[in-house]
């Protein structure tokens, strides 16, 4: 079951623990593609100096995050990774929580191939396979073309799960070293020991 649109309005950290454990699918040429999420981190604009909507910085980039929560919002790093995102909190307010990394659940050989070229991987390539925002939507097939979908489509969702048997546990996000205070907020929740985290 799809969630719905009520589960992104709440306090952008609630959401965000509450979405580990839940399966992104991704359905593409008809074929599911699908992982458990198990690392997530909040952004907070615009008092968060991390987020791209820090001091309600609104460009046609950050448009998105100030519409309605339950959407993709997708961008892309170093002129070459795309990193999935979630937009949360009522309309107007500009926050999102992106999605790190996930557990492979459904449609592993076209992940890989989308990764790699092959399914003939060692044991660290499928260890790897989507244990970082860029790879993930890489092996899942999400681009730019995804930014704005609403995650109650037909292609683009979450699905309910029951929560993995880990601990949930919290820390600083990663590679935000000019984000001056909000370096140190607890804004990362993972499953603490999967082997699947990103770092």
């Amino acid at each position: 079951m799809k969630l719905p649109l009520s589960f992104y309005e709440y306090d952008t950290l609630t959401v965000a623990r509450y979405l580990l454990g839940q399966r992104l699918v991704h359905v593409v040429n008809g074929k599911r593609r699908s992982g458990i999420i198990i690392e997530v981190e909040a952004y907070q604009g615009p008092e968060d100096k991390a987020a791209h909507s820090h001091g309600n910085r609104r460009t046609a980039r950050t448009e998105v995050m100030f519409g309605a929560p339950g959407h993709a919002y997708v961008y892309l790093i170093y002129g070459m990774y795309d990193c999935f995102n979630i937009i949360t909190a009522p309309e107007g307010v500009p926050h999102g929580i992106l999605v790190r990394a996930i557990m492979p659940d459904e449609g592993i050989e076209e992940m890989l191939y989308a990764r790699y070229g092959t399914i003939d991987v060692n044991k660290m390539q499928m260890r790897n396979l989507t244990n970082g925002p860029g790879k993930l939507c890489k092996a899942m097939g999400i681009t730019r073309v995804h930014n704005g979908v609403s995650l109650l489509s037909h292609t683009l969702y979450i699905e309910a799960c029951d929560p993995l048997p880990y601990e949930i546990t919290s820390g600083p996000r990663i590679n935000i070293d000019y984000a001056e205070e909000a370096v140190h907020y607890p804004w990362r929740f993972y499953y603490k020991g999967h082997p699947g985290v990103s770092k």
